[in-house]
C-alpha cells in the first residue's frame, strides 16, 4: 500500500511539473469504496489522509470505525436529498452536489449540526443515463443559491466523464470542464466558489492534472481490485 501510494503521488507530481504546476496544488483522494476499514487504516499508516466513498451507508460505517484517525472523508457518489441530514456532518467534502434542492438541504443540516462541509457541483458533460450531475446550463442557479448558504461552502466543480479506452481520450472532457469553469469566473462567479476542480481517476489522472485538476480520485491504482465480501 505504501509503495503504491508513493508511485501514484510520483506520477501526479511528474504530470504537474510537466504542465508547469506546483505538485502540492493537487490533492489525492484515495477511493476506498468497497474496501474494508483495514485498508483505510493501512493507507493512513502510510501517511494518507483523504479518502473517498460512493455510498452513504458504507461511508458512515467507516466513519464510525475510524474515530481515532484524523481522516478527511469525501463523498463521491450520488446523494439523495433524504440522506442530506446524515451526510452533512459526516463528510469534509461532498463532491456530488447536483441541484439547488440538495444544496439547501445540506446547508440546513450543516447549520443545525454546527458543521461546514465543502461542496463541489458535479457537472454532467456527457449526459450518460447511468450517471448523475447538473447540466452545465443549470449550474449558475446553484452558484446563486450557494451565495445564500450559511454553513455549507461551495468551493468548486467535479465531473465524471465516460470511462476512456485510452487516457488521452478523457482530455476533451477535462478541457471542457476547465473551459466552463473559466467562463463562470468571467461571468462573475466568486473565485472562492471555483477554487477546486475534481477530475481524473486511476486510468486518466495524469491527463486530468495536465488539464488543471486540483483533486484526483484514485482507487484501483492504490487499493487494487479486492472488494468487501
Amino acid at each position: 500500500m505504501a509503495v503504491r501510494l508513493v508511485e501514484v503521488r510520483a506520477r501526479i507530481d511528474a504530470a504537474a511539473r510537466g504542465a508547469g504546476r506546483d505538485p502540492s496544488s493537487v490533492r489525492l483522494v484515495a477511493v476506498s469504496k468497497t474496501f474494508p476499514i483495514g485498508a483505510v487504516r493501512e493507507a493512513y499508516a502510510a501517511g494518507h489522509r483523504d479518502f473517498g466513498e460512493n455510498r452513504v451507508q458504507e461511508a458512515l460505517e467507516k466513519v464510525a470505525s475510524s474515530g481515532d484517525l484524523d481522516v478527511r472523508w469525501h463523498l463521491l457518489g450520488h446523494l439523495q436529498t433524504n440522506k442530506a441530514r446524515k451526510a452533512a456532518p459526516a463528510f469534509a467534502m461532498i463532491q456530488s452536489l447536483d441541484s439547488v434542492e440538495l444544496l439547501r438541504k445540506l446547508d440546513a443540516a450543516a447549520a443545525e449540526g454546527g458543521h461546514a462541509p465543502e461542496l463541489l457541483v458535479q457537472v454532467d458533460l456527457a449526459g450518460e443515463a447511468t450517471k448523475y450531475g447538473a447540466r452545465p446550463e443549470d449550474v449558475p442557479a446553484i452558484f446563486d443559491a450557494a451565495a445564500r448558504c450559511v454553513a455549507a461552502r461551495l468551493v468548486g466543480v467535479m465531473t465524471l466523464p465516460p470511462i476512456p479506452e485510452l487516457p488521452e481520450n478523457a482530455r476533451p472532457w477535462f478541457r471542457q470542464l476547465q473551459d466552463l469553469r473559466q467562463g463562470w469566473l468571467t461571468a462573475g462567479v466568486p473565485p472562492a466558489m471555483l477554487r477546486e476542480i475534481s477530475m481524473g481517476m486511476s486510468g486518466d489522472f495524469e491527463v486530468a492534472v495536465q488539464e488543471g485538476a486540483t483533486i484526483v480520485r484514485v482507487g484501483t491504482a492504490i487499493f487494487g481490485r479486492k472488494t468487501i465480501t
